[in-house]
């Protein structure tokens, strides 16, 4: 980009009931809008990774013991993908964001079914911030620009 160029933000939007199939339509609803249907392939299989486990977590945690509506705006910018999420459900443990550590070697023959995700969601995600707010969880993170690059 040169000096002269001004750089245009896209944004998307969907908000999808919190159940399994819903996630699963929500997505392809959201990656088939622009900004996301012109990612490269890198960007939006990375985008499409970090979107599921946030939105399955949301489905089977947040959401576990009732149903609701959750909400997700993507916006590009220079700086990448600024995401955000918000639902109604049960706020998270402590009020915090999961660790998301890898297992030890050691235990790998005993590993618990899940708890993956969150490391996943850190490794390919920047700016992670979660916050709630009248009942309301707000989930914010970037997916960085140099991964705009194909």
């Amino acid at each position: 980009m040169t000096a002269h160029q001004t750089f245009r933000r896209q944004a998307s939007h969907v908000i999808v009931h919190a159940d399994a199939l819903a996630v699963r339509h929500g997505l392809a609803s959201l990656f088939a809008q622009e900004p996301l249907n012109c990612l490269s392939d890198d960007l939006r299989g990375t985008a499409e990774i970090v979107m599921a486990e946030v939105l399955n977590n949301i489905v089977e945690h947040a959401y576990a013991a009732q149903s609701g509506a959750i909400e997700v705006s993507i916006d590009l910018g220079e700086n990448g993908l600024e995401c955000t999420i918000t639902d109604n459900g049960a706020p998270m443990p402590s009020s915090d964001l999961p660790k998301g550590k890898p297992y030890a070697l050691d235990q790998m023959d005993d590993l618990p079914e899940g708890g993956f995700g969150w490391f996943l969601i850190r490794s390919l995600a920047q700016d992670l911030q979660y916050s709630r707010f009248r009942d309301q969880n707000f989930l914010r993170f970037r997916l960085p620009a140099h991964a705009l690059v194909s």
